[in-house]
């Protein structure tokens, strides 16, 4: 790892990338079944919502911890980013101002970043609502920042309750966002193919006639609410 700068106020100018095929294969599930085969791991709070909710998002974590108000580091780990990273901010959940726009998100996509996650309120909503580039974001602020720092680029952050390392998956949809590392993507793909399999069945069992697929007995048996033998 090349550092520059001191504690505080750093950057990482390189990470450890997962391979394509796998992020690929990562991209093909929704953040919901991944969540499910984690046991919810990884799954940021309902805060962090996409600008538009028919955009994907799925790359490599570029990482980014900010003082309140301040984007300098937004615009570091926008220079240093690759094709295919997603810029994660950790902006402390300050309300008080955007720290990316319509610009920074034109400058993003041309580089072939994958998309932006957020911490914090953007600005420029109806642009970038039209542009189209993966956001998500606590809303929209039109003030905008600062650029004095200090900040952190690709140390470890938290992002919507969940701690994000630099190099980890991250996955996006109309539904969220979800962070993987890379030594949990298998077990990852493996739940989720089994998650599916289950829902089809579940879905097949509705078309068939089955009104209530669903076990809930067992549960309600193993709290004492129901009796063995007792069903609803």
């Amino acid at each position: 790892m090349v550092m520059l700068g001191r504690p505080g106020f750093c950057v990482a100018t390189e990470i450890s990338r997962p391979p394509a095929e796998l992020l690929e294969r990562i991209a093909a599930f929704p953040a919901s079944i991944l969540g499910d085969a984690l046991a919810h791991r990884g799954n940021m709070d309902a805060g962090i919502a996409p600008v538009r909710t028919d955009t994907r998002l799925c790359g490599t974590a570029i990482t980014v911890s900010t003082k309140p108000a301040d984007n300098l580091m937004a615009h570091v780990a926008l220079k240093i980013a690759q094709p295919g990273d997603v810029i994660v901010i950790d902006a402390k959940g300050d309300q008080s101002c955007a720290l990316w726009g319509d610009l920074m998100a034109r400058a993003a996509k041309a580089k072939g970043v994958a998309g932006l996650v957020v911490d914090g309120p953007v600005r420029d909503l109806e642009e970038l609502i039209e542009f189209g580039w993966p956001v998500y974001s606590r809303g929209a602020n039109p003030r905008g920042p600062e650029k004095n720092g200090p900040g952190e680029v690709n140390l470890p952050i938290s992002c919507g309750g969940i701690v994000v390392n630099p190099g980890d998956i991250v996955l996006g949809d109309g539904d969220g966002v979800i962070v993987i590392p890379p030594d949990m993507a298998e077990a990852a793909i493996a739940g989720g193919e089994k998650r599916i399999e289950a829902e089809k069945e579940i879905l097949e069992a509705v078309e068939s006639g089955n009104r209530w697929p669903f076990d809930i007995d067992t549960p309600l048996r193993a709290n004492g609410v129901l009796r063995d033998g007792e069903t609803l």
